[in-house]
C-alpha cells in the first residue's frame, strides 16, 4: 500500500518575475532568480462560508473562496538588483565622496512597485523518496524590504532577510492565486518548470 501522505524536506530556488496582463492573458518577463531560499510560508485570507441550516444542523455549504494572502520569504539576502527590481526603483543616485562619485538606491515617491509572479520549489519526501514540487504564486506585489540586522559577536551569528508579498489573483479567467505543477523527481527539472511558467527561456 503506499504511503498516506508526504512530508516536506525543503524549500529553494525562488525565482520572480513581471506581471502583465493583456485583456485576461498573462504573461512574465525579466524572470530571474530572486535570492537563496531559506523559508516560505504563505497565509490566505478567504471569505466566510455560505451555510444552510436545516434540521438544525448545516445541510449545504458553499465554502469561501481565496481573496488574497500574505506570501513571506526568507532568503540569505538580496542582491541590490533583486531588491530595485521587486521595489520598482529604476534610476540611480549618486554622492560625491572627495574626488569619486558614488551611486546610490534611493527609496521615495519615484520607487514604482510592480507586479510579479512568484515561483519556487518545495522539496518532499513520501517512502524513502524525494520529490521536487514547482508552486507559482500567479501575482503578487512585495512590501518595502527594509532592513534588520545585528553586530557581530564571539561566533557568526547568521542573519537572514524576510520580505513579504501580498498575494492576489490574477487577471485570467480561471483568476487563479496559485498553480502547482506535478512533483518532479529532481531539483532541476523543477526549476524547468518555473522558468516555464515565468516565460524564462535562456539556459
Amino acid at each position: 500500500m503506499a504511503a498516506a501522505g508526504r512530508i516536506i524536506k525543503g524549500f529553494s530556488l525562488p525565482y520572480v518575475a513581471l506581471y502583465h496582463n493583456d485583456n485576461g492573458k498573462v504573461t512574465y518577463t525579466k524572470g530571474r532568480k530572486l535570492a537563496r531560499g531559506v523559508e516560505i510560508s504563505v497565509e490566505a485570507e478567504t471569505t466566510e462560508a455560505n451555510n444552510f441550516y436545516a434540521d438544525n444542523r448545516v445541510a449545504e455549504s458553499v465554502p469561501g473562496i481565496f481573496n488574497n494572502g500574505t506570501l513571506t520569504l526568507t532568503v540569505d539576502g538580496l542582491f541590490l538588483e533583486s531588491e530595485r527590481f521587486i521595489m520598482g526603483i529604476e534610476a540611480e543616485g549618486k554622492i560625491t565622496v572627495g574626488n569619486e562619485e558614488v551611486k546610490t538606491t534611493d527609496y521615495g515617491e519615484t520607487m514604482s512597485i510592480p507586479y510579479v509572479g512568484v515561483g519556487a520549489i518545495v522539496q518532499y519526501q513520501s517512502e524513502g523518496v524525494t520529490t521536487y514540487e514547482p508552486v507559482l504564486f500567479t501575482k503578487a506585489r512585495f512590501n518595502d524590504t527594509g532592513i534588520s540586522a545585528k553586530t557581530m559577536e564571539g561566533s557568526i551569528d547568521w542573519q537572514t532577510k524576510q520580505i513579504t508579498a501580498t498575494l492576489l489573483r490574477d487577471d485570467t479567467a480561471a483568476h487563479n492565486w496559485k498553480r502547482v505543477a506535478e512533483a518532479q523527481t529532481t531539483e532541476e527539472a523543477a526549476e524547468a518548470v518555473i522558468k516555464a511558467f515565468l516565460g524564462i527561456t535562456e539556459a
